[in-house]
């Protein structure tokens, strides 16, 4: 049999691929909604996105709970 057909795993090994895998389509799509967006100036929106590309996962989460609420908004 091929072994690479076959797979098993276990409890441990599946969060760990869902991490791996939510990452950079996290990052991804923060930083689509940060070039997308209108922020004060251009050096917040600087800082978000290396604060997404540079501080792994956690960025991420920060940017979708705190710096959602830091764009301009367009009456």
């Amino acid at each position: 049999m091929n072994t690479l057909l076959f797979f098993e795993f276990n409890g441990f090994e599946l969060i760990v691929i869902a991490f791996a895998l939510a990452y950079p389509v996290l990052s991804i799509i923060c930083l689509i909604d940060i070039v997308r967006s209108d922020f004060k100036d251009a050096v917040t929106k600087l800082i978000w996105a290396l604060i997404v590309l540079f501080a792994p996962f956690i960025g991420s989460i920060v940017y979708l709970i705190v710096g959602r609420n830091s764009k301009t908004s367009i009456p």
